[in-house]
């Protein structure tokens, strides 16, 4: 039995209206352009819609049809999405090596004190695993 194929990685813009949706919950259209706008006060509904519809139709977002106003939703969930993203970026720029991506972040300057001192923690907390 073969699985269905994996919907696209998503653009930039598509990622962050699935940031919007997987804080959101499922909405319609104007429920997400209005959480969009606090970020993007330029953006409009019409370029919202049309992003939704695109996204719809390359399998990255859901429709429920069944009320008046269609309600969207991720078409996976955010762990999933981010796992096969961080799974394509490992391959890709850090030749397989998740170390050497955990110290390019390290060392980038990209990591607060307070997210070292979680990382500290998590790798204390699993080391006997």
């Amino acid at each position: 039995m073969s699985r269905p194929p994996r919907p696209p990685k998503p653009t930039p813009a598509e990622l962050g209206l699935l940031r919007t949706l997987w804080r959101l919950g499922p909405g319609t259209v104007k429920q997400v352009h209005e959480q969009m706008q606090r970020e993007r006060p330029e953006l409009t509904y019409a370029t919202v819609l049309r992003l939704m519809q695109v996204m719809h139709g390359k399998g990255l977002l859901t429709r429920d049809e069944s009320q008046r106003s269609h309600v969207y939703a991720a078409a996976q969930a955010q762990g999933s999405l981010q796992t096969r993203l961080l799974d394509d970026l490992i391959h890709k720029a850090f030749s397989g090596s998740g170390k050497d991506l955990v110290l390019a972040a390290l060392r980038g300057g990209r990591v607060s004190d307070e997210e070292r001192a979680e990382i500290q923690r998590f790798l204390e907390e699993t080391r006997d695993d």
